[in-house]
């Protein structure tokens, strides 16, 4: 691409691109169930069967709730790789697609938590593609159009919007891929010896 070829569309949707087919995806492959639920520290939040979660609040329609709490313990509590991932597609993605992609109405409240890293994978893969579906439907001129009243800063222009939920894709999502390494390196050393 060069100069006369720029549009501030595609390089928004590049920033994330990018990021995911050459540095976050194949990082996310073969994620096992143990790994998606595996909790490094006592009483982290995570996604869990229905009813047997001890967190203040368990949200969600389906088999498996997220942990939750209003207002948000200080300090905030470890996330499993599921809750984490659980954020992202609902909180980060679903909700934003419903908001401003006329996807279904999403809420945490509501969303089918996945019951395995498969599950999840392909939840998120497929909040990804609606996302940048929409994002590419904007053009450059549906980047300056104000975000509107279901966000908390109505008059911010949507470019803003996907900035900010591209940081938070790169944020949590490499928070998930350290957790991997840690469940991968933990599973190899146990007190300092190999097991």
């Amino acid at each position: 691409m060069d100069a006369h070829e720029f549009t501030w569309n595609r390089t928004l949707r590049e920033q994330w691109e990018f990021h995911w087919d050459h540095q976050l995806r194949a990082r996310l492959d073969g994620l096992t169930d143990d790994e998606y639920f595996w909790s490094p520290v006592p009483g982290a939040w995570s996604v869990r069967p229905r009813g047997s979660s001890t967190a203040p609040v368990q949200v969600g329609a389906g088999d498996f709730t997220i942990d939750y709490a209003f207002p948000e313990p200080v300090p905030p509590p470890f996330t499993t790789i599921a809750w984490r991932l659980g954020h992202v597609i609902v909180g980060v993605l679903a909700a934003r697609n419903a908001a401003h992609f006329g996807a279904p109405e999403a809420s945490y409240e509501t969303w089918e938590y996945a019951g395995s890293a498969a599950t999840a994978l392909d939840q998120l893969q497929a909040q990804l593609d609606v996302w940048l579906a929409g994002v590419r439907g904007l053009g450059d001129a549906g980047l300056r159009v104000p975000v509107g009243a279901k966000e908390p800063y109505p008059e911010a222009p949507m470019a803003d919007l996907v900035l900010h939920i591209h940081r938070e894709l790169i944020h949590h999502l490499s928070e998930v891929c350290l957790l991997r390494d840690l469940y991968q390196h933990t599973q190899l050393v146990t007190n300092g010896a190999t097991r």
